[in-house]
């Protein structure tokens, strides 16, 4: 028990995105709908929660379509695929529910249409997140990924005329701006994005926990290993001087990293369920924690359509 632990902080916004809450709806109406078991390639959002809670209801995660058995009912998972991926599944017939976020999708057609008049691509991302294999799987090739700004001076495109800029939707908004400024610096005719790829809620839960920092001892971020947008929550926190710790669930929590620590902040990525932060506060208590706040912040009111066939 921690005597000094008095109040718990919570950052506004935190958890579940428009694009995070569609995709889960996504494979529970096609679970309703059609049965199990619904197929869904890739993890529907990168939280272990939500995952196991949809394998217990029938849905099978798969990473490969060769795993996926005629006649079959398919979800894209919200990070988007390929378009070799969507190819495949039109091919062989299945009865196929895009979860991609309508974020990630603008990306996609962007390159589609630029491609078409000529241009090549540099990627802002991280390497083997499935977001990004996604991107660059729209093209065959003439997409060229950057990590940092080191990468910006070894990568070589073709031509330099007509090039344009996209970047996964969940990085770290400082870190894409000082790469992107390295890439403009390196090929100043660049095209840009007219509103940038990064989405409004890693952007909004990145400034929330900006604000988040300064007012705690210590900042808790709920979110899975896997989770993009989660991880840069807590690089954000680490930035903003307060150490910051990820959890998967509660279970995690461990009672050193609140030797005394008055305040702590509270904040959770984009595909962690509120269930996840309630048991985070219920531990935090059972700790010393008296009091709960949330900080105010901007409030989120954007909503996806449902895909035809499953409204």
């Amino acid at each position: 028990m921690n005597h000094r632990l008095k109040e718990i902080v919570l950052a506004e916004p935190r958890g579940f995105c428009a694009g995070v809450d569609r995709a889960i709806d996504i494979v529970d109406r096609a679970l309703e709908k059609f049965g199990s078991p619904v197929y869904v390639r890739h993890e529907i959002v990168h939280n272990t929660y939500v995952v196991e809670d949809l394998k217990q209801r029938g849905a099978i995660f798969i990473e490969d379509l060769a795993d996926v058995p005629e006649g079959a009912t398919l979800v894209f998972s919200a990070h988007g695929v390929p378009k070799a991926v969507e190819e495949e599944a039109t091919r062989r017939g299945f009865t196929v529910f895009d979860a991609t976020c309508p974020l990630v999708t603008k990306v996609h057609v962007e390159v589609a249409k630029l491609h078409k008049e000529g241009f090549e691509f540099i990627m802002i991302g991280h390497k083997g997140h499935p977001e990004v294999e996604g991107t660059m799987g729209q093209l065959l090739d003439g997409i060229y990924l950057v990590e940092d700004v080191e990468d910006v001076a070894k990568v070589s495109p073709k031509q330099t005329e007509r090039l344009a800029v996209v970047t996964q939707t969940t990085l770290s908004v400082d870190d894409a701006a000082m790469i992107s400024d390295a890439v403009v610096a390196r090929f100043p005719s660049i095209r840009k994005p007219k509103m940038q790829d990064i989405c409004y809620a890693t952007q909004n839960r990145q400034d929330a926990v900006k604000v988040l920092s300064a007012e705690v001892d210590l900042v808790i971020v709920v979110g899975s290993p896997t989770s993009s947008n989660s991880n840069r929550l807590r690089d954000v926190a680490q930035r903003s001087g307060s150490p910051s710790y990820m959890v998967d669930s509660a279970e995690e929590l461990k009672e050193e990293w609140f030797a005394g620590v008055t305040r702590v902040g509270l904040t959770a990525g984009a595909s962690a369920p509120d269930i996840l932060v309630q048991q985070v506060i219920a531990r935090m208590r059972a700790l010393g924690a008296l009091s709960v706040r949330t900080l105010d912040g901007v409030e989120e009111t954007i909503k996806f359509p449902l895909p035809k066939g499953l409204k």
